[in-house]
C-alpha cells in the first residue's frame, strides 16, 4: 500500500498533541472476603450514622431526681427474683458506661449508642456511671434525672436500679437488658472464643 508523503505529514501534524494513555499491567483483585468485609463495614457505618441521627431519647423537660435518691424500674413481667438480683449487684457487670465529664447531649448520645451496641453484642448486665451531680445546674442530680428518663425510653432495657456502694452507689445505676434475638448464637461464638 502506497501512502502519499503529504498525507503522512498531515496525519502526524494532526496527531502532534495526542499523548499516549498510560496503562498498568496490574489488575485490582478483590477477594470475596475483602468485598464482604467492605460491605459489612459500610453497613455498620450506615447503621451507626442512622442510630446517631435517629436517637429517640428525649432532651425535653425531665422530672428531677435528688442526688441521694434511688432510681429504679422493672418492666412488667420481670420476675421479682431477677429484679432483686439486679438490685443487689449480683449480676456480672459485662460493660461499664461512664458519662462523667460529658454534657447532657454527649451523655444522651453515649448512653444510646452504648446500650444499642451492648445489646447487639449480647450483653445482659451493665453499669452506668453518671455521678450524683450534687452541684449540677440548673438543679442537683440533673444527669442522674435524665438517665432515669432515658433508660425508661429504651426498648432494650427491662430493668434498672441504683448501684450498691461498692459499684458507685447513688452515682451509678445497674441496667439489665433483654436477651438479643440471636442470643444463642452470640453465646456460642463467645464460648468458642473463650475455649481458644
Amino acid at each position: 500500500m502506497n501512502y502519499d508523503l503529504e498525507d503522512v505529514d498531515s496525519f502526524f501534524e494532526e496527531m502532534k498533541d495526542v499523548k499516549p494513555i498510560k496503562t498498568s499491567n496490574t489488575a485490582q483483585l478483590h477477594t470475596p472476603e475483602s468485598a464482604i468485609e467492605q460491605k459489612r463495614k459500610r453497613a455498620q457505618a450506615h447503621a451507626s450514622i442512622r442510630d446517631t441521627l435517629l436517637n429517640p431519647l428525649s432532651m425535653e423537660s425531665v422530672k428531677p431526681v435528688p442526688p441521694d435518691e434511688f432510681i429504679l424500674y422493672q418492666q412488667p413481667g420481670i420476675q421479682d427474683g431477677v429484679f432483686k438480683k439486679l438490685r443487689l449487684g449480683k449480676y456480672p457487670i459485662e460493660n461499664k458506661i461512664s458519662l462523667k465529664g460529658m454534657t447532657l447531649k454527649e451523655s444522651c448520645d453515649r448512653l444510646y449508642q452504648a446500650i444499642k451496641q451492648s445489646h447487639k453484642r449480647g450483653v445482659r448486665a451493665l453499669l452506668i456511671q453518671h455521678g450524683r451531680g450534687d452541684s449540677s445546674k440548673p438543679f442537683p442530680g440533673i444527669k442522674k434525672s435524665y438517665v432515669n428518663q432515658w433508660l425508661r425510653e429504651l426498648d432494650e432495657v427491662i430493668a434498672f436500679h441504683t448501684a450498691q456502694p461498692m459499684h458507685g452507689g447513688f452515682g451509678a445505676t445497674y441496667v439489665l437488658l433483654k436477651k438479643h434475638p440471636d442470643q444463642k448464637q452470640i453465646n456460642r461464638e463467645n464460648n468458642s472464643r473463650n475455649k481458644r
